[in-house]
C-alpha cells in the first residue's frame, strides 16, 4: 500500500510582510515529516498561497500550527487586499496526493476544523467536499460578506458556523474566520491582460466561468437581472466547466488580470481555459500577454500543455519532459511577469527523492563510477543504459522526421513513433538505477543475521527473493531493448535515409543491450532455488535473445544493400 500523502494549501491574509509570512509558513516545518514546498505571496493581493505536504496526521498538526500563527501575527480588522477574504488563515484545503481517497480527506478537514474552534476559538466553516450541507460546498457562499460582514453573519441561524463560537468578539476581529475543505487538486492561474481595465476584465471571465453571468433586461451590465420562478437569478452559462473566474487590476504589475480557479483539470485544462481567454480577449478588442501560477501544479498538466501546443504546431510529441515543459511555458507566457522555475513550480520535482541516481551522473562521471572498484554498476546496468541509447537514436530519427519539409503531412505518423521511442528510453532509464539496486537487495539479505533456525531461513528467503528480483529486472531490459527495436526498423523503412547510420548504430544498441541483459539472466537465475521459476524465465528470455539475433541479421542486409 502507498503512503497516505496529502498536500495542505493554506492561503494566509498577508502578502507584503515577508518576516510575518516567513514566520507563519515556518511553523509547518517544525512537525516531523512535513515537507514546505512553495511559498508564493502576492503583493496586490495581500494574501501568500503556502503549500506543504506529508501524512494526514502530521499534516493536521502543521495546519493547526500555521492557523494558529497566523491568528497571532495577522490582525484583520487592518487588512486590505484585491481577493476576497475573511479570516488571517482565509481557506485551508486539504488534497489527496497519494493512497487516500478524498472522501477520507474530508475527514482530517472536519478533525482539523473541529481543532481549531475549540482550541484556538477561531470560527469557520467547511466548504467543497467537507461540507455538511449543500449551500456550503461553495466557497463563495461561505465567505459571501467577507470579513466586513462578519458580525452579521456569525448569528445569523443560517450560517451557524460548523466549528468555533457564533458570537463576534474582540479575538474574532483579530483573526477573522477560516474555511476548512477537503478537494480535488485546483489550480489558482491568472491571465494577463493588455488592460487597466476591471470591468473588461470581468467581461471575459463572464464569458469563460461556469457560473457565466446574470441575465439582464436591455442592457446586459446594468438592466435588471431576470428572474426564475424561486426568485433565483437567472444565469447565462459560461463556456468552461468547473471553472471559477474574476477579474481585477493588480497594482503591482499595472494591469488587469482574469484570477481562475481551475477546479478539475481533467475537465478544463489550464491551457483550454488560455486558449478560450485569447479568444474572448481578441473578441473584446483586447489581448492576452501571457498568465500567472499562483502556488504548484502537477507534472502532467504541464506535459499536457506542451502536447496541446505541439500539436497546434504540428510538431513531433516525441520530445523530452524538458523540452515539452519548455513549449509550455512560452506558451502559456508563464514567465510574463516573472521568472518560471519549473523546478520549484511542479509538485512532482519538489516531492523528489534527493539520492543521487546513476542516469544524474554525467557521461564521464558514469563511466569513472563503472570503472571502479566496486561490484556497481555493473554488466546489467550497461546493458541498459546501451539499449536507453539505442531507442534515443531511433527517436532522433522519427523526430527529425517529422520536422522535414515536404513531410508535413506525415507529421503525426513520425510523432508515434517519436513518442514510442520516449517510453522505451523513460523505462530503460529507469532500469539503469534499478538493476543495481536489485542487485544491492541481494548483498542486504547476505547481510542479515544468521545467529538462530529462524533467522537463518529469514535470511535464505531473502536472498531467495532478491536473486529472483535481480533476474527479473535484467529480463525487461531484454524485453524493453527488443521491443524498442521496433522504432528503428519502422525508421529504416520510413524514415530519413539520410539517417541511416544512425539507425543502425541504434539497433546494434539495442542488440547489446538484449544480449548483455541475457547474460546476466542466465548468471542470476544459476542460483534460484525454485527450479520452475528459474527455467521459466530462462525459456523466454531465450526465445527474446533468438529473435535479436534475427532482426540484427535481416537489419544488417538491408543496411548493406542500401549503402
Amino acid at each position: 500500500m502507498n503512503k497516505q500523502l496529502i498536500e495542505c494549501v493554506p492561503n494566509i491574509s498577508e502578502g507584503r510582510d515577508l518576516v510575518k509570512i516567513n514566520a507563519i509558513a515556518a511553523v509547518v516545518e517544525t512537525v516531523e515529516g512535513i515537507k514546505l514546498l512553495d511559498i508564493d505571496p502576492g503583493n496586490a493581493t495581500n494574501r501568500t498561497v503556502i503549500t506543504f505536504v506529508g501524512e494526514p496526521k502530521n499534516v493536521i498538526d502543521a495546519a493547526f500550527k500555521l492557523i494558529k500563527k497566523a491568528a497571532e501575527l495577522i490582525d484583520m480588522s487592518k487588512h486590505s487586499g484585491e481577493h476576497p477574504r475573511f479570516g488571517a488563515t482565509d481557506v485551508c484545503p486539504l488534497v489527496p496526493i497519494s493512497g487516500i481517497t478524498l472522501e477520507e480527506t474530508a475527514v482530517f478537514a472536519h478533525q482539523l476544523g473541529e481543532r481549531v474552534g475549540k482550541e484556538l476559538g477561531i470560527p469557520g466553516y467547511f466548504y467543497e467536499n467537507a461540507a455538511k450541507e449543500p449551500k456550503r460546498i461553495n466557497l463563495a457562499n461561505c465567505r459571501s460578506g467577507e470579513y466586513e460582514g462578519l458580525k452579521e453573519k456569525l448569528i445569523n441561524p443560517a450560517w451557524k458556523p460548523d466549528f468555533g463560537p457564533s458570537q463576534f468578539n474582540a479575538s474574532i476581529a483579530k483573526s477573522g474566520c477560516t474555511a476548512i475543505s477537503a478537494r480535488d487538486f485546483l489550480i489558482a492561474y491568472n491571465v494577463n491582460l493588455n488592460t487597466t481595465s476591471t470591468r473588461r476584465a470581468n467581461a471575459i471571465a463572464f464569458d469563460i466561468r461556469e457560473a457565466g453571468r446574470v441575465q439582464r433586461e436591455g442592457n446586459p451590465a446594468t438592466g435588471k437581472k431576470l428572474l426564475d420562478t424561486n426568485g433565483e437569478p437567472i444565469r447565462i452559462p459560461g463556456k468552461l466547466k468547473a471553472v471559477k473566474g474574476i477579474g481585477w487590476y493588480i497594482d503591482e504589475y499595472g494591469i488587469a488580470q482574469i484570477s481562475y480557479n481551475l477546479t478539475n483539470i481533467n475537465i478544463t485544462s489550464m491551457h483550454v481555459a488560455f486558449d478560450e481567454t485569447v479568444k474572448s480577449a481578441i473578441e473584446r478588442g483586447l489581448r492576452v500577454t501571457g498568465s500567472e501560477l499562483i502556488g504548484l501544479i502537477p507534472l502532467q498538466a504541464m506535459l499536457d500543455a506542451g502536447d496541446y501546443f505541439l500539436r497546434k504546431q504540428e510538431r513531433s510529441l516525441g520530445i523530452s519532459e524538458e523540452e515539452k515543459i519548455k513549449i509550455a511555458v512560452k506558451s502559456l507566457g508563464l514567465d510574463d511577469l516573472k521568472p518560471f522555475n519549473p523546478q520549484e513550480k511542479i509538485i512532482e520535482y519538489l516531492l523528489k527523492d534527493d539520492t543521487k541516481k546513476l542516469v544524474d551522473f554525467t557521461m564521464s562521471g558514469f563511466a569513472e563510477e563503472t570503472a571502479g572498484e566496486s561490484m556497481a554498476p555493473g554488466g546489467g546496468s550497461i546493458a541498459a543504459y546501451v539499449g536507453t541509447l539505442g531507442v534515443s537514436l531511433g527517436t532522433m530519427v522519427a523526430n527529425l522526421s517529422a520536422h522535414k519539409a515536404g513531410w508535413d503531412d506525415k507529421w503525426e505518423f513520425y510523432s508515434n513513433w517519436a513518442e514510442k521511442g520516449q517510453a522505451y528510453k523513460n523505462k530503460l532509464l529507469y532500469l539503469v538505477d534499478e538493476d543495481t539496486n536489485a542487485f544491492n537487495k541481494i548483498i542486504e539479505g547476505f547481510r542479515m543475521p544468521k545467529s538462530n533456525p529462524e533467522e537463518v531461513e529469514a535470511r535464505k528467503l531473502a536472498v531467495e527473493n532478491a536473486t529472483k528480483y535481480a533476474t527479473e529486472i535484467p529480463f525487461q531490459v531484454m524485453e524493453t531493448a527488443f521491443n524498442s527495436m521496433e522504432v528503428m526498423q519502422a525508421m529504416l523503412k520510413d524514415g530519413l535515409q539520410s539517417s541511416l547510420s544512425d539507425t543502425g548504430v541504434g539497433v546494434l544498441c539495442a542488440r547489446t543491450a538484449v544480449i548483455g541483459a541475457y547474460f546476466n539472466v542466465r548468471i542470476n537465475a544459476k542460483d534460484i532455488k525454485d527450479r520452475v521459476f528459474a527455467d521459466a524465465i530462462l525459456t523466454r528470455a531465450k526465445a527474446i535473445y533468438t529473435k535479436t539475433i534475427a532482426i540484427e541479421r535481416d537489419v544488417m542486409i538491408f543496411i548493406d544493400k542500401k549503402m
